[in-house]
């Protein structure tokens, strides 16, 4: 099988594509500091920039994957939805579309678009598909599911002659993220330390979503509050393991441009392991009973979940986690150092913690009031 990446990132559905036997015959990235890290890494496929300047799909195509633009979709960004500038060339995914249908078709972006404007842009993404023929399935699923990230996004999986609930939905953990143990202590914290006041983002044993940093490349990599007493932030290479690719992934990066870059690349991308379990699933799908699916209404919010056959659309009851994974202590899973959080960083942290009133363990705190006292005392 051969797909065709639209808004290729770094290489995300590429990696799990080719680990799955699937070869890549063409990439599309706008980005060129993100088109070096795929024209390094996919040497065999053939890269553009634009996808306005793509006039049609290669005549080999079995998968197109898309995962468009989502500056205008976040929760945390402008909020222009399908009206926005970027996320608005998903218009241009179904351009293509119209001149040439392949059997499966793959979307993602972030949670948030399911409810933005009230689901515009899922909408939109369902009326056309199924304008075009296809039957499709959305899941919003959790990177924490397969890696120590709580990371949530939807993937669309549609298809003209398959039926895509069993790539998507057939499989379901029941699992959830793990509630915080307040009375132990015994736990590695991840945490975000630019929020506190009003957000933290605390995970046990994990870390919150890897975050792609400001537009000119300042990062802003989580931290881990250890049960060892130390605080300190992950290093890159973590944070690319973290996303399901190799360690030193987006080096060349550091040859054309700031280092720092990399973590809005990394924080940007899809997490491999989730797209390679999709991957899977179409070489290999399980049934799907649907049999206590209720009926969709379209005058309802879109549901995490749902799927359309033939015109008929229900809503879908699984969970964001398809398979369940232990995860071991964060200390144990990071394979390189992390970065002693700074004095000033720690005592910015720890004053919006004290102002705010957001429900945390005694030792986290203690945590950082240890870290800040032994930063002030190697000075």
């Amino acid at each position: 099988m051969n797909m065709v990446s639209l808004f290729s990132g770094i290489g995300g559905f590429e990696l799990a594509m080719k680990q799955n036997g699937i070869e890549t015959t063409l990439c599309c990235e706008i980005d060129p500091i993100a088109n070096a890290v795929l024209q390094f890494q996919f040497t065999q496929s053939d890269h553009i920039s634009d996808i306005r300047t793509l006039k049609s799909l290669p005549s080999d195509t079995d998968i197109l994957c898309a995962g468009f633009p989502c500056q205008d979709l976040s929760s945390v960004g402008i909020k222009k939805g399908l009206s926005g500038t970027r996320s608005s060339l998903v218009s241009e995914v179904f351009r293509l579309l119209d001149s040439y249908k392949p059997e499966w078709v793959i979307f993602e972006n972030v949670s948030f678009m399911l409810s933005l404007n009230k689901g515009e842009a899922i909408s939109f993404i369902a009326d056309n598909l199924e304008r075009l023929g296809y039957n499709w399935a959305y899941r919003t699923i959790d990177s924490f599911s397969f890696v120590p990230q709580h990371r949530s996004r939807v993937f669309v999986v549609a298809s003209l002659h398959n039926d895509p609930r069993n790539v998507l939905l057939s499989e379901d953990s029941k699992a959830s993220i793990p509630k915080i143990d307040f009375n132990s202590n015994i736990c590695d914290l991840g945490f975000y330390w630019t929020e506190g006041r009003y957000a933290l983002g605390l995970m046990q044993n994990a870390l919150p979503t890897l975050k792609a940093g400001s537009t000119i490349g300042i990062p802003s990599p989580p931290a881990v509050a250890f049960s060892n007493g130390t605080v300190g932030t992950i290093d890159i290479r973590d944070a690319e393991l973290l996303q399901g690719f190799p360690a030193d992934w987006t080096t060349v990066v550091e040859n054309i441009g700031r280092a720092s870059y990399r973590w809005r690349l990394v924080g940007n991308a899809i997490t491999v392991n989730v797209a390679s379990w999709i991957a899977k699933r179409i070489l290999s799908p399980i049934h799907y009973c649907a049999d206590n699916d209720e009926e969709y209404n379209s005058k309802e919010s879109w549901p995490k979940s749902a799927w359309c056959i033939k015109g008929i659309r229900r809503r879908s009851n699984v969970t964001q986690f398809p398979i369940f994974t232990i995860h071991p202590k964060l200390s144990k899973t990071l394979k390189y150092p992390t970065k002693p959080l700074s004095l000033k960083a720690s005592t910015g942290f720890l004053r919006r913690l004290d102002l705010g009133t957001l429900r945390y363990p005694d030792y986290f705190h203690d945590a950082i009031v240890t870290h800040i006292q032994k930063m002030r005392a190697d000075e």
